[in-house]
């Protein structure tokens, strides 16, 4: 599943807090309560929205609606309460771009809504959509957001799929066309878990292995480099990785983490934005 740093999910009370106050737009240091929402089971973060899947299939937004990534038919500005996504239920699945929203049901269908500019809402278009609209020739997929493009595992093979912004190679496919329909990652299979950056894409397959293709300027590829890939390249030195995530960087979380003693979090690309869990400002990592 998609991730949101502004955002945690109590499991057990069914709370949803956030960084920003419902009704509010003051800045808040701490999370505070979010009023009015009940057993929500997920929550994700899009470039400036707010998602949210409740028990029962449904799927709630709030934030920035100026591309239509809440999914309620319109494109008003600013939405500051919960408002339902538009035309979804028996949802299992859900995470956010930068400017559009994505959604598995329980079909296996997937759907996405919000910006569209580059084809990341997979429907074969460049034309925004407020409502959900499905991903062509997608079933049976974990899904992931990137910056302005669209990521999937699909089964069987364990296969990986994108669409979207390929400006830098982040589709995978040994190119740098956009493509408003999924295309096919070049030489990855075996893959249990996805992440999108803002213009790079990592993947973790099977045996723990990292691997990471797009933009590369900051490292963020993780291959001793700083050289754009189109298609995936190997991240140096990690094994039995278990979570990835990335923006314009990435990180790791090694399977460790399930043992007494801790585990191990690696780190590459970007230090300016101060994410990569060290105590000062040093030069990019590789």
């Amino acid at each position: 599943m998609g991730s949101c740093n502004m955002l945690q999910c109590n499991d057990l009370k069914k709370r949803v807090f956030a960084k920003w106050h419902f009704f509010s737009r003051i800045n808040r240091k701490k999370p505070v309560m979010i009023g009015g929402l009940s057993n929500v089971v997920y929550v994700a973060g899009g470039g400036y929205h707010i998602l949210v899947l409740k028990s029962d299939g449904t799927v709630w937004a709030w934030g920035s609606n100026s591309s239509g990534q809440l999914g309620i038919g319109s494109t008003v500005g600013r939405v500051r309460f919960h408002v339902q996504v538009s035309s979804l239920s028996g949802i299992i699945d859900i995470t956010g771009g930068v400017s559009h929203s994505l959604a598995v049901k329980s079909d296996g269908t997937v759907w996405a809504w919000g910006y569209n500019g580059y084809g990341q809402l997979g429907n074969n278009s460049t034309t925004n959509s407020s409502t959900p609209v499905q991903v062509s020739s997608l079933t049976g997929v974990v899904i992931a957001g990137g910056g302005y493009h669209s990521l999937a595992v699909k089964s069987p093979g364990s296969t990986v799929w994108a669409w979207g912004n390929n400006d830098y190679g982040q589709l995978g496919n040994n190119s740098t066309t956009n493509s408003s329909t999924p295309v096919q990652v070049r030489s990855i299979a075996g893959v249990v878990a996805i992440a999108g950056g803002a213009s790079h894409s990592l993947a973790v397959k099977s045996d723990g292995t990292v691997w990471a293709w797009g933009y590369n300027n900051s490292g963020q590829l993780g291959n001793n480099s700083t050289t754009n890939s189109s298609t995936p390249v190997q991240v140096s030195g990690l094994s039995n990785v278990v979570i990835i995530s990335g923006s314009y960087h990435s990180l790791a979380l090694e399977s460790e983490v399930a043992s007494d003693s801790g585990g191990v979090i690696a780190s590459h690309g970007r230090w300016d934005w101060k994410l990569l869990l060290k105590g000062s400002e040093n030069e990019n990592q590789k």
